[in-house]
């Protein structure tokens, strides 16, 4: 589905992604785990078009060279940034409209399926949006983003800031949208939730992949964990 190889990113002179390569399938959870700084993000900005890159990207076979990030969108490829880019002045259920696509016309998600998965975001669908809690606000990217029916979903740090009873809900969510088909790229630094829920592991170390393996393999390599997990 998505297939990656020898991929380089840029910020300007700053050469920040080394070689990196791996692969997501159709119904997968591939975790992307690291420490601050070791390209993560990077890795999802330039899969969306964000930063510059060179290398190979491909989505379903086609080639991603030069799209821009609403052309990425519009090929099934969803977006979750650490940022939460919620639309302040618009309420809750404002927001989640501006995601859907054609209407909602044949899409596996619905208004409903999001109030149901995050009740307080029903309670609050009414309620300008800019006025939420942080982990408010990323419960209603993460909705708004599965509102344009994407068969990928890259989802940064989508635990940052939660209580632990919300973490356990994301989870959750993540497993409910791996069900209906979806892939899901899932960039954590909580290693709790990314080798339980996840189907592979993948470990970044100064812009380069250092494992690529099971989470079982990931816990039971102590090396790998002290080396570029651990703080």
């Amino acid at each position: 589905m998505l297939k990656i190889e020898n991929l380089h990113a840029y910020y300007g002179k700053s050469h920040v992604l080394h070689g990196v390569s791996f692969d997501v399938q159709p119904g997968e959870i591939v975790a992307l785990l690291g420490r601050n700084g070791s390209g993560r993000s990077t890795t999802a900005k330039a899969i969306m078009g964000l930063v510059d890159w060179e290398g190979t990207l491909q989505w379903k076979g086609q080639p991603l060279n030069g799209k821009k990030a609403y052309e990425v969108a519009h090929l099934g490829i969803g977006y979750v940034p650490e940022s939460r880019d919620i639309f302040p002045n618009l309420t809750v259920h404002q927001n989640l409209m501006l995601g859907q696509k054609g209407r909602g016309k044949g899409s596996r998600w619905s208004f409903d399926d999001m109030y149901g998965m995050f009740p307080r975001l029903k309670e609050r669908q009414h309620i300008e949006a800019g006025v939420m809690s942080g982990g408010e606000q990323q419960m209603l990217t993460l909705c708004r983003t599965l509102m344009g029916d994407p068969d990928l979903i890259i989802i940064d740090e989508p635990t940052e800031g939660l209580a632990p009873k919300i973490v356990e809900l994301v989870g959750q969510y993540l497993q409910t949208i791996k069900s209906r088909g979806i892939s899901v790229l899932l960039i954590e630094q909580k290693l709790t939730i990314a080798m339980t829920i996840s189907d592979r592991t993948l470990v970044m170390g100064h812009g380069s992949i250092v494992f690529q393996g099971t989470p079982e393999t990931l816990r039971a390599d102590s090396y790998v964990r002290k080396e570029w997990l651990e703080v």
